[in-house]
């Protein structure tokens, strides 16, 4: 439950073959240190840019984030995404909202994230693939750099670590 099926070092490494190699339609993904850094409120060109080739590519998105501000859902606003917002990750209710959106079951979608306890336990709770990147910012909440630190201590190696070696990979 609390092993991503692959990491990758940002989410623009993360290519459509590949996503199709897993059988994957569809993508639910973490807003908050996923797309852009948690204290900002700026997408990044380059991850904007990967939007659209998922899109092009007939990959639907769906955001889904514990964030309850109105900047979330202004960001999907401008991004054109729809945002499942306040989701209480890691239980699965947020999760069955955006599928439901997304048209899809759950095997047909991949959960990507920043964090082991929200985005992977609860893409896997509710039977989704999941995909785990290294957040893009070290400055965090006091609750989530605790959870960052139960995490290294499961994984053995941090996420940017394997990201690293899965990168290298192909």
């Amino acid at each position: 439950m609390l092993k991503p099926d692959r990491f990758f070092a940002s989410v623009e490494r993360i290519q459509p073959p590949v996503l199709r190699e897993m059988g994957v339609r569809a993508l639910i993904v973490d807003l908050d240190n996923t797309l852009l850094p948690r204290d900002r409120d700026t997408v990044p060109a380059s991850v904007r840019e990967w939007l659209r080739a998922m899109a092009e590519d007939g990959l639907p998105v769906c955001l889904v984030s514990n964030n309850w501000h109105r900047r979330a859902r202004e960001t999907a606003h401008e991004l054109g995404i729809p945002i499942v917002a306040k989701a209480i990750k890691p239980l699965p209710f947020a999760f069955l909202r955006a599928l439901r959106i997304l048209g899809v079951r759950p095997r047909e979608c991949v959960v990507i994230g920043d964090q082991l306890f929200t985005d992977v336990l609860g893409g896997r709770l509710v039977g989704c693939r999941t995909v785990m990147v290294p957040p893009q910012s070290s400055h965090d909440l006091p609750h989530t750099l605790l959870l960052r630190r139960l995490e290294s201590l499961i994984m053995g190696r941090s996420a940017a670590d394997r990201a690293q070696e899965e990168s290298s990979c192909g």
